[in-house]
């Protein structure tokens, strides 16, 4: 049975707590990559397509997402919001959508940067009728992700970060095309702890065919902190994504051609901004400065002669006078997990401040409205609001 339109369920409600300190004021979806919000790029992939109607589900800060995106007229495209109150998983937030939605959709997760042909080919399967469906696609490590068992054209199973040696790179890619008959398969669905739409999946898999969408194109995903590096670098690298409108520059300064500097930035004499740079609006880089490989957020300060490299500096923070953050191969404890040769030389949270001479090291975090002193090392996590002194 063939239907004329679909909609897109797009997932945003989670909290993303990988990613704090950038998390404790706005929803991970909500975090700035290339100068715009992770979500802006998911719903400009499915504006690209036929698709007329998102839905998103919103919860954990959602009035960012709500007063961002309106209703949609910006995007040309209907925006509706529903709300997942407690972010109980990826199965029970598609469920939330229940009400809204009376024909074929395609999901997406709100946090992870697809192309619009993969959403096309997921929704044409959605209007031919052939659901459920998935997209899949490889992965350089299989093991952090849902590890995809093919049959021909066909998903027999999804394990998801499997801890045992895996024998396959096909993953889970995140776009799916369902019928609203998931969402009896969905409360139909037992699982310990929360209820993922891959529970779901592997249950329907055992009794009907689930189709697999083969895709090898654009796939960015934000787990981790260092990822949004990655990510950032990977955006601006594309070539309408670069470049210095709007930005007031000083004399002597170099811009790289994959650097993006917002409206109303600042760059006084004498500064040098690397590749991969995207620095928000508002933001000030004061002379003789050196920023590279570096995510800046909206209204930050980078001081005069201050070095950053490999970094994230959140929103109004302020990095002092002659700071460094040197940048290379760190090594971060996320949780229970050591994550080695990691590329983060640190992290700096909403309205804190990095005194003149400091240094950050080995993937430093410094929480929001956090101090640290002159002259002090860090080489760790500081919390939020804590005050780092000399000696």
């Amino acid at each position: 049975m063939r239907h004329d339109s679909a909609t897109a369920v797009i997932l945003a409600a989670g909290e993303g707590r990988r990613l704090a300190p950038l998390t404790n004021r706005r929803p991970k979806p909500m975090i700035p990559v290339a100068n715009r919000p992770l979500l802006e790029h998911v719903v400009e992939a499915v504006t690209a397509t036929a698709i007329d109607r998102i839905v998103l589900v919103v919860g954990y800060e959602q009035e960012r997402i709500r007063n961002h995106f309106g209703d949609g007229d910006d995007w040309g495209v209907t925006i509706e919001y529903v709300e997942q109150s407690t972010q109980l998983g990826t199965g029970h937030a598609v469920l939330q959508a229940e009400p809204v939605v009376d024909g074929p959709f395609v999901v997406l997760n709100g946090d992870r940067i697809v192309a619009p042909d993969v959403v096309s080919r997921v929704r044409d399967r959605a209007l031919n009728g052939d659901l459920p469906a998935m997209a899949v696609t490889t992965a350089a490590t299989p093991r952090q992700y849902g590890v995809v068992t093919l049959d021909g054209d066909r998903v027999t199973a999804i394990d998801e970060k499997p801890e045992g040696p895996v024998e396959t790179n096909q993953i889970n890619a995140g776009v799916y095309a369902f019928s609203p008959a998931v969402f009896d398969a969905i409360r139909e669905t037992h699982t310990a702890g929360e209820l993922a739409i891959t529970a779901t999946l592997n249950d329907l898999a055992a009794s009907e065919p689930l189709s697999a969408v083969r895709y090898n194109g654009r796939w960015l995903d934000v787990s981790n902190l260092w990822d949004l590096l990655t990510v950032n670098a990977a955006l601006i690298g594309e070539p309408t994504a670069a470049g210095a409108d709007g930005a007031a520059l000083a004399d002597s300064v170099t811009v790289a051609d994959d650097a993006a500097l917002a409206g109303n930035v600042r760059v006084g004499p004498n500064v040098t901004i690397g590749g991969s740079t995207a620095i928000g609006s508002n933001a000030t880089v004061e002379a003789g400065a050196v920023v590279e490989n570096a995510v800046i957020f909206p209204d930050a300060v980078i001081g005069a002669g201050a070095v950053v490299r490999d970094a994230i500096v959140a929103g109004n923070a302020r990095i002092g006078p002659n700071a460094t953050i040197a940048g290379g191969p760190a090594t971060v404890v996320v949780g229970d997990a050591v994550h080695r040769d990691v590329e983060l030389g640190g992290v700096v949270g909403d309205n804190a401040i990095v005194g003149s001479g400091a240094t950050l090291t080995d993937g430093a975090v410094v929480g929001d409205d956090a101090t640290a002193d002159a002259g002090v090392v860090i080489d760790d996590r500081v919390e939020p609001g804590a005050v780092v002194r000399r000696g």
